[in-house]
Order: structure tokens, then C-alpha cells, then sequence
């Protein structure tokens, strides 16, 4: 299939509708993708200081454990394909609705007491983030075709910021509530019902004014050849061995410090500290790069940063332990960003962002879910972290080559 150059960092689309009705503000619009947003990575932090009581619970051995966190990434991949045959048939705004419903009912699907509905549950958690992560994207860049890479950033960065206030006040809501972990879980289910109710207003529009939808603002046709395209294979591994990256150290990071000496406490607020720092990274980076023509610098430093992190936990796990989860927290933060920032930036429509993001994501989460397993496989093969790190490092180069093809100035 055919590549072009772009003449511009962010491709132009259809403008947005002239006249927009009341229930279109806007700042409705914008705290409607924030909380939308805010639940993309919430549920899934929440669970991680819980895995220990589920465990006990159900009387899981710890391979069965690891799939609580694991079965959400794979089925984002699996689910993430579907997204664009969905928004074509129902609308974007329609399709957003449906999908924070349907992650507020696995929510509370998976606080069940059944050990059948809590892998129900992150099977339906899975799905539901796959079809947000998707149609995002396409609506960033329908609604704000000027500002796309912007937006993509502060919704990225409204992401990281979930997962790090779920994972931090996942106790404290268990003693505050007095229900256990199911408790402390299940009222996650609300976050997605308060976003639902912000949501509901773009639907109502969506409905008022179809016609002049249909007429001003025409998504776009689909792209043809996408999954022969060597850019979107590009764009699809930067995101899908980054998000490996980012996966594994958060299953492992603190049990790598900690083997090596290191206190648990100790080890547990530095890894809370790189999460902390991500966020950071997801804002500032496509803010960077949608200013940028070329963003291929902005990859290769992302993923030498990576590196340089990667390398420290290696060499000095404990005595650099801070500094190493500062660089990682940057990097991980980062790629995310710059990661969905390329969907926008290399398509020239919200039908196509919405078709790349399916294909990236698709191939991005199914690597990721690997990540994690892989590592715990290799540690128990050597009886040490060495090897892991070691392979990430040069997945790491994998991610740079990747970066290096997906940041031309080229549209799908």
C-alpha cells in the first residue's frame, strides 16, 4: 500500500461541526474523556496489592494468581480488532458508552464468590478496555483535529494517574469499606458509572445531530492493506514490546530489588515512585512530539532510556534503584504516550486512527501479555533475574529500530 509524506506533524481532517448543541460544550466534552479515561487502567491497579488475599481466597496456586493480571492484557488484544467494525456500525460515542457499562459490570463480576467469575470478570475487563483504548484515539482526533497529539497526551497522562491513585488507595478503601477485597474492588464499578453519566450527554448529540454528521463530518474511508503496511507494523511493535516492558517490570520489579536485598516496603515504594514519574512522561512526550515533523529522535530516546534503566537494574539493582525507577518511569510513561500519539499522527482520518489503533493495540497487548509470564518462566529456569534483563535489554534495540520507522513524517 502506498505511504505518504505528511505535510504537517498532525494530518488535517473534516473540520468539526460549526454549531454544536449544548449538550456538545466543550468542557463537557473534555471532563467526559477524562473520566472515561481515568477507568482505562484504574480496575487494573487496583487489583495488584489484592492478588496475595484473592489468592488465600480461593486457594489458588500462584501461576493461577498471575493469570488475575494477565487475562486482562491478552483479551485487550483479542478484543481490540473488533473495536472499528463497532464504531462504524454504532458511532464512537455510542460504542465509549457501552464499553465503561460493560467494564463497570466486569468490575463487579469479578468480586463474585466464584473463582468462574473472577476470570469472568477479567476476561470482560479486558474486552472493555480493548474497545476504549481503541475508539480514543479516533475521537481525539475527530474532536480535536488541531490539537490531537495534545489531547492524546493529557488523556494518556489522565490514565497513568488512575492506575496510580487505584493502586495506592486499594488498602486504605479495604479498611475504610470493612468488605475485604471485594469490597475494595467492586467500588471501582462506580468511577465507571460516574464516567457513564459524564459520557451520556456526547450520545445524546450524537443522536441530534446524525444528519449533519453524516454530511459535515464524514469519518473517512477504512485504509486498505493496513496489516501489509511495514509503518503500521512498526507503529504496532514500538507499542507492543514497549507495553512488554512496561508489564513485566510491574509484575516484577519489586520482587527483583527485593531478591537482591533489598527491603519489600522499600522496594514497593520505589516502584510506586516509577509509576509516579510516568505520568510525567505521558504528558510531556506527545506534547513534544506534536510539535515535532519527524518524532524518530523522540522514539530512539525513549527506548535508550529503556535501556539505560533496564541496564542499572542489572548492574546495581539496589544502590540504583532510584535513579533507575526515575529513567524507567520516564521512558515507560513516554513510549505510552508517543505510542498512541503515532496513531493520530500517522493517519489522516478518525476511521483510520481507529483502524490503526485496533491493529497496534491488537498486536501490542497480545506481545505484552507474553512479558510477565516469560520473565517468571526464565527466573525459575536460571534462578536468577539476570537472564530477563538481558532479553529486555535487547528487546530494547527491537523498540529502537521500531521508533525509528514509526517517527517519519509518513501518513497511512
Amino acid at each position: 500500500m502506498a505511504v505518504t509524506r505528511a505535510p504537517q506533524p498532525v494530518a488535517t481532517t473534516p473540520a468539526p461541526l460549526p454549531v454544536r448543541t449544548r449538550l456538545a460544550h466543550p468542557a463537557l466534552l473534555l471532563a467526559g474523556i477524562l473520566l472515561v479515561a481515568l477507568n482505562m487502567r484504574a480496575c487494573l491497579a487496583a487489583v495488584s496489592p489484592m492478588v496475595a488475599e484473592i489468592q488465600r481466597t480461593f486457594g489458588l496456586s500462584a501461576t493461577a494468581s498471575g493469570l488475575i493480571t494477565t487475562v486482562p492484557v491478552l483479551f485487550q488484544g483479542v478484543g481490540a480488532p473488533l473495536t472499528p467494525r463497532l464504531t462504524r456500525r454504532f458511532g464512537a460515542e455510542r460504542v465509549v458508552l457501552g464499553a465503561v457499562l460493560v467494564l463497570g459490570a466486569g468490575v463487579l463480576l469479578r468480586v463474585l464468590p466464584s473463582v468462574f467469575a473472577l476470570y469472568a470478570g477479567c476476561v470482560v475487563i479486558g474486552v472493555a478496555i480493548a474497545v476504549l483504548n481503541v475508539s480514543m484515539p479516533g475521537l481525539v482526533k475527530r474532536e480535536f483535529p488541531d490539537r490531537a497529539a495534545t489531547m492524546t497526551g493529557v488523556y494518556s497522562t489522565t490514565m497513568l494517574v488512575g492506575a496510580t491513585l487505584a493502586a495506592g488507595t486499594s488498602v486504605p478503601l479495604e479498611h475504610a469499606l470493612g468488605g475485604g477485597w471485594r469490597a475494595s474492588l467492586g467500588a471501582w464499578s462506580l468511577l465507571a458509572l460516574v464516567a457513564a453519566v459524564a459520557w451520556l450527554p456526547q450520545v445524546l448529540r450524537s443522536r441530534q445531530e446524525k444528519a449533519a454528521v453524516a454530511a459535515a463530518a464524514q469519518p473517512g474511508k477504512p485504509i486498505e492493506g493496513l496489516w501489509t503496511s511495514p509503518l503500521a507494523w512498526q507503529i504496532s511493535l514500538f507499542m507492543g514490546i514497549s507495553s512488554l516492558l512496561v508489564y513485566t517490570l510491574v509484575a516484577w520489579m519489586p520482587t527483583i530489588l527485593a531478591d537482591h536485598g533489598m527491603d519489600r516496603g522499600q522496594a514497593g515504594l520505589v516502584f510506586a515512585f516509577s509509576n509516579l514519574v510516568q505520568v510525567a512522561g505521558a504528558f510531556l512526550v506527545p506534547l513534544l512530539a506534536g510539535r515535532m515533523t519527524s518524532q524518530r529522535a523522540l522514539a530512539v530516546t525513549m527506548a535508550a532510556l529503556n535501556g539505560l534503566g533496564i541496564a542499572l537494574l542489572l548492574v546495581a539493582p539496589v544502590s540504583g534503584a532510584w535513579v533507575s525507577a526515575a529513567i524507567l518511569g520516564v521512558a515507560q510513561g513516554g513510549s505510552l504516550g508517543l505510542g498512541l500519539a503515532f496513531i493520530v499522527l500517522r493517519t489522516g482520518t478518525a476511521a483510520g486512527a481507529a483502524q490503526l489503533g485496533g491493529m497496534s493495540q491488537a498486536i501490542g497487548y497480545l506481545v505484552a501479555a507474553a512479558g510477565p509470564v516469560g520473565a517468571g518462566a526464565l527466573h525459575q529456569l536460571t534462578g536468577g533475574w539476570e537472564a530477563t534483563l538481558v532479553l529486555m535489554l535487547v528487546l530494547v534495540a527491537v523498540v529502537g529500530a521500531a521508533g525509528l520507522g514509526a517517527g517519519r513524517n509518513r501518513t497511512l
